[in-house]
């Protein structure tokens, strides 16, 4: 099985995963877990520990954090290399909504890396300004 690890600082991941709960369905293979505020390293690696305590040695995972270097990703990923998992983990930072959104819907895909390239791709592809065109009369309506 191929997992979904979203892992944040504050409640970003746990949220990001409410919203996939809602466009996805609840799943099994979408984990998360999150560094809260005033929590120690050791206590969140407790908690991420029996958060992908599921995972066996033959699964895959693939990790989207919140920023590259970040403590949340880099202790996810000492857990993961400490359960020999390393080997069969990709990790991403930067994570958005359509990057997991990606990922999420075709996790099982039989092409783990065109669903990686495919999930970072919407992750760039997405962030973008929004152009207003408004006239002067639609400006009082905001």
């Amino acid at each position: 099985m191929r997992y979904l690890l979203l892992v944040s600082h504050g409640t970003f991941a746990p949220g990001l995963h409410s919203v996939l709960d809602m466009l996805v369905g609840k799943r099994e293979d979408i984990l998360s877990c999150s560094l809260r505020d005033g929590e120690g390293a050791d206590e969140y690696v407790a908690e991420l520990e029996k958060v992908v305590e599921k995972i066996g040695a033959d699964d895959e995972v693939i990790v989207m954090g919140d920023i590259i270097g970040g403590s949340p990703l880099t202790n996810a990923l000492n857990v993961l290399a400490g359960r020999g998992l390393l080997a069969h983990t990709r990790a991403f930072g930067g994570v958005s909504l359509p990057m997991a959104l990606t990922a999420a819907f075709d996790l099982q895909t039989d092409d783990p890396l065109a669903l990686c390239e495919q999930a970072l791709s919407e992750g760039q592809a997405s962030m973008r300004e929004v152009e207003l065109s408004l006239d002067e009369d639609e400006e009082e309506d905001l």
